[in-house]
């Protein structure tokens, strides 16, 4: 079994899957209260000095339109009433028309009325919004799992970007399943974006979840995402939709020295060992899921060494064909060949950090990144499919 580390990390008590970006935030009402009576001071005072205290008391009128933007309808109606005091008695005991008076003090009611309305439809707005996002974010680590995972073979880390930032997913994926056979990595792309491109993502991802436990080999895992591909395809063409196709790498790790890979028109992985970087299975590669029909050749495993303290790099097309603003690609193995050395997550964010600075900011495709490393707990003996930290049964 594998577990998600920062779960693990987890203080007790708290919530491992909280996310702070699916919530409301509003200021405290004590900070709220003190705002408002420090605003409508300063306006008395500068209203005794410059002898324009109606005039400028009438500027008060406009507080809570600021409470309704940033406060809740309950901390809007506080200031509301506040305001409408402070505003409706000078101006009832001043020596102005009556016309004025009036209409001064009406004003404020009606804004005060409004601003608390507005406070209330915007929190009304915001609830649907957070709750839409959470949903969203809950779907998100059930299709892409919290970063890093740790099984008994292998440490997996990594990032991952969509490129349209108010999606928590898109069209890249990546998982890990750690399985009687060893640990299996999975990381692909699915071709196209968009809502559609999602659904295929879930359904490889999901196949892969199955299969992983399922299949003895790892060209059996591989024709098992194959035929989840074409399933996804047929539905796809019965509703009008375009066909697509998924590049894929999925990587067998046990305890052996040797590594499998299978790689499907996908970027192959990246072995960074000894001072030197090599790409893993470079002219190996085979059709992208769901194009096995159109070659005559089967998909085959490919081995290379993998030896305790070399870091394995996979990622997307959104880091290798990352552009510069003057069009340049991203040149991926001249940066990785001065972080030979670099351990997992201080090499993920390096990384991501000069990608960003080379393209200026400007994201141009999803980006996932993963880092995998021989698992430092590994436990000789022990089945890769035992719980972390379990000891081999006597």
């Amino acid at each position: 079994m594998f577990r998600s580390l920062r779960a693990a990390l987890a203080p007790a008590g708290s919530r491992a899957d909280r996310d702070d970006s699916t919530s409301i935030r509003t200021p405290p009402t004590r900070a709220v209260a003190l705002v408002a009576v420090a605003v409508t001071v300063v306006t008395v005072i500068l209203g005794g000095v410059t002898h324009i205290a109606v005039l400028l008391i009438g500027l008060l009128v406009f507080l809570p339109a600021f409470a309704a933007a940033l406060c809740t309808p309950r901390q809007t109606a506080l200031v509301s009433v506040w305001v409408s005091v402070v505003v409706i008695v000078p101006v009832a005991l001043s020596t102005e028309r009556l016309a004025d008076r009036v209409t001064l003090a009406l004003v404020a009611l009606g804004f005060s009325a409004l601003a608390v309305y507005g406070s209330w439809l915007r929190t009304t707005r915001e609830g649907a919004l957070v709750r839409l996002r959470s949903t969203a974010a809950a779907m998100q680590r059930q299709i892409l799992r919290p970063l890093p995972l740790l099984t008994d073979d292998v440490l997996v880390d990594g990032v991952y970007e969509p490129v349209q930032q108010d999606k928590l997913v898109g069209g890249d994926i990546y998982d890990v399943a750690a399985t009687p056979w060893g640990t299996r990595v999975l990381i692909g792309d699915v071709q196209g974006k968009g809502l559609a491109a999602i659904g295929m993502a879930i359904d490889v991802v999901g196949a892969f979840r199955e299969a992983a436990h399922r299949e003895p080999t790892v060209t059996a895992l591989v024709d098992s995402l194959e035929a989840a591909v074409v399933r996804h395809n047929g539905y796809a063409e019965q509703r009008g939709e375009p066909e697509r196709f998924v590049t894929a790498v999925v990587l067998g790790v046990d305890a052996g020295t040797e590594t499998q890979l299978v790689t499907c028109g996908h970027i192959p992985p990246y072995l960074l060992h000894a001072g030197t970087v090599t790409a893993v299975g470079a002219g190996t590669e085979h059709a992208p899921l769901g194009l096995a029909d159109l070659v005559d050749e089967p998909r085959t495993v490919s081995w290379f060494p993998f030896p305790a303290g070399a870091t394995l790099l996979l990622c997307t097309d959104g880091l290798t064909e990352a552009r510069s603003p003057a069009g340049t690609f991203y040149p991926l193995e001249t940066r990785l060949a001065g972080r030979v050395d670099i351990t997992a997550g201080p090499l993920i964010h390096a990384l991501v950090d000069d990608v960003h600075a080379f393209t200026e900011g400007a994201q141009q495709d999803d980006l996932a990144v993963l880092v995998v490393r021989r698992s430092p707990h590994r436990i000789s003996g022990t089945s890769a499919s035992a719980p972390l930290g379990t000891a081999p049964a006597a």
